[in-house]
């Protein structure tokens, strides 16, 4: 099993960290293989060491869909002109979204990774607070599956493509007959999941602990039978935010901002409520990844005012051990 952590591929990501040297030795003190890089939005440093490189997380657009089918009402309706149409996805044309999963791709294959996480999911900005879709899953696997066979085409295998479940329209692992639909039509040999436990979790708001979430993620890996072999990576971190769903679902804030970037904003800090990033402190946890069995183990967990990443790394690491799980083989 290959284990990292999260960390955008920048120097200002490191340097809590002490650089790449200091990161290096400090995961090698915990056990760990390396970091799950994602692409900062600028040049990767040069003294980025590849070694140091598990996976790699693509770039990814929150709300695409119909910017990608040219839905010109739908995006005058969210966004208001074009500049921030131009902003958004580095054009006006379907084909910048195409453009800019393939220079990421590069970026990943330059690096030798080992495995491609990939988003199937869409969700607007409004949707983020109201959880009323705009969009079917169907409607978002079979736009996503036309990206991804495009962006995959005459692509050597050199790496595993692995999708990532979300709570939002798309693939959910909430229903295999989806997942199984999604899986089968990745014209890609070496093609898995990236199972997200945290976003798991948020499919289900009436999750009240931590104990309650496992139970949740097992039954659905139960659901899915044989199809449980397709997951390949797990995210793993836990997510108990329902009690906050239950209580904003279902509207806008008051006094919402009309510039769209001064709303994507909020909802950042809204999305962060919702999707929490935090390290299991549940030693049954441990039971969890045994059952799963993955190949690589991503801590995919956040800092805060109050904790650091590499504070919460160690604490999800030390209730593993409680579980009697070992996080080395």
């Amino acid at each position: 099993m290959i284990q990292s952590v999260n960390l955008p591929l920048s120097e200002t990501c490191a340097a809590p960290w002490g650089g790449w040297a200091g990161l290096e030795r400090t995961l090698r003190v915990l056990g760990l293989d390396g970091v799950e890089g994602i692409w900062p939005g600028e040049e990767i440093p040069p003294d980025f060491p590849p070694a140091l490189l598990t996976g790699y997380h693509l770039t990814f657009f929150p709300d695409w869909l119909d910017f990608y089918r040219g839905d010109r009402d739908a995006l005058r309706r969210k966004f208001r002109d074009e500049a921030t149409v131009r902003a958004l996805y580095g054009g006006t044309e379907p084909d910048c979204l195409l453009e800019a999963y393939r220079a990421d791709l590069e970026r990943a294959i330059r690096l030798s990774a080992a495995y491609v996480v990939f988003h199937v999911s869409d969700v607007s900005v409004e949707e983020g607070f109201t959880y009323r879709w705009l969009h079917a899953d169907r409607e978002v696997l079979d736009a996503s599956l036309e990206i991804i066979n495009a962006l995959l085409e005459g692509v050597e295998p050199a790496f595993e493509f692995l999708v990532e479940n979300q709570w939002w329209p798309g693939f959910t692992f909430t229903d295999p007959a989806q997942t199984e639909y999604l899986l089968s039509r990745i014209r890609f040999p070496r093609t898995g999941i990236m199972l997200d436990t945290g976003h798991l979790m948020n499919t289900e708001p009436r999750i009240r602990n931590q104990r309650e979430g496992i139970d949740y993620i097992r039954r659905r890996l139960r659901e899915h039978g044989e199809l449980g072999a397709a997951v390949r990576g797990v995210h793993f971190h836990q997510s108990v935010s329902g009690a906050y769903v239950r209580r904003t679902a279902g509207r806008m804030p008051e006094g919402f901002p009309k510039d769209y970037f001064a709303g994507f904003g909020q909802s950042y800090d809204h999305i962060r409520q919702i999707d929490r990033h935090r390290p299991w402190t549940d030693p049954a946890c441990a039971d969890l990844l045994e059952e799963l069995g993955p190949a690589y183990l991503t801590h995919e967990l956040s800092a805060g005012p109050k904790r650091t990443q590499r504070a919460a790394l160690k604490r999800q690491l030390s209730t593993l051990r409680r579980g009697g799980y070992m996080t080395r083989e």
